[in-house]
């Protein structure tokens, strides 16, 4: 199977390991995952640009991750942001390891070098040992793109701050009107996305953030178009659990948009392609509607075995949509 996921950060990456780990297990081998990553959240730090996302895939998949965190590296010391903290350099908010500085520094000396975004998030997939395991790794796109948060002060008055502050420092607590992705407009997609989901034999969407996650890759033009036009079946899995997200501030982002907090909600986002969604039994009984096809297992990623069987579920619904 040709295998293409959208994904985002802790969810998605947890859930493309667990993938990972079911496909070496399978006799109809071998198979191969394109992951095409988001770039919104990404955020220039101390003249570094830091890809969220992207790194949490590469750390993830590639057996580096904090795993209680879900994100940064494993075995982290913090001696370089110590000493900016000395300084005075802001923002404080944000926390970079020394192990994680290498990956942005060596990131940021390759874009100032005049290569794009794809041939940086190539070569460090090389070092994380990606292709090893059937994976490329893409971004949504080349073009610098960064989310924003539009929050009402006191006064009544509208401002837009980054979307790391308002879900890192903030914590989501700071209500949003809207989310507004600057960059878009002059973005394509990178080489390979397009074809990698109208190439797919099964297209999959992990329980990463519907709305500054997914939401963000389908926004890059032609992006969606892709995902209508693909034969391949599209599966997605519910980031929620019991009506409420495990982990991250979902729930926030789904209200700012006025989209309801539930299962039938989040598919109402891909209804224009969704062929088939996994919830939670939790959650079997909220769903309505015949379209897209439901079925109800349990959603928690507790180890790599249960996350694996979760994909396997993806997988065996995917193939019984085939068209």
């Amino acid at each position: 199977m040709r295998i293409t996921a959208l994904a985002g950060g802790v969810g998605g990456a947890r859930f493309l390991r667990g993938l990972l780990h079911h496909l070496s297990g399978r006799s109809d081998g071998p198979h191969s995952v394109t992951v095409i990553g988001n770039t919104g959240d990404d955020i220039t730090l101390f003249g570094l640009r830091v890809c969220p996302d992207l790194d949490t895939l590469l750390y993830t998949l590639g057996g580096g991750v904090h795993e209680s965190q879900g994100w940064g590296r494993a075995d982290e010391t913090f001696a370089v942001q110590g000493e900016l903290a000395a300084y005075g350099a802001q923002p404080q908010w944000f926390g970079l390891g020394d192990r994680d500085f290498g990956t942005h520094i060596a990131r940021s000396q390759w874009l100032g070098q005049g290569m794009t975004l794809s041939a940086v998030v190539e070569r460090l997939a090389q070092r994380w040992k990606l292709p090893e395991q059937g994976v490329t790794l893409l971004p949504m796109t080349d073009t610098p793109v960064e989310t924003h948060v539009v929050i009402e002060d006191e006064d009544g008055s509208e401002r837009a701050i980054h979307f790391q502050q308002w879900w890192v420092q903030h914590q989501a607590q700071l209500p949003a009107k809207r989310f507004v992705v600057a960059g878009l407009n002059q973005a394509a997609a990178a080489p390979g996305v397009l074809d990698a989901i109208r190439t797919a034999d099964l297209v999959l969407l992990p329980p990463s953030n519907p709305v500054v996650s997914i939401g963000i890759i389908l926004s890059v033009p032609g992006v969606r178009d892709a995902m209508r036009g693909t034969t391949a079946p599209v599966v997605g899995v519910s980031p929620l659990v019991g009506g409420a997200p495990v982990r991250g501030h979902a729930d926030a982002c789904l209200s700012a948009i006025g989209v309801p907090v539930t299962p039938d909600g989040v598919a109402g986002l891909y209804a224009d392609f969704l062929d088939g969604w996994l919830v939670d039994k939790a959650d079997e009984a909220s769903m309505t509607g015949t379209e897209p096809a439901i079925r109800a297992i349990p959603l928690l990623m507790t180890d790599i075995d249960a996350t694996a069987e979760m994909a396997s579920e993806a997988i065996e619904l995917g193939l019984s949509l085939r068209r």
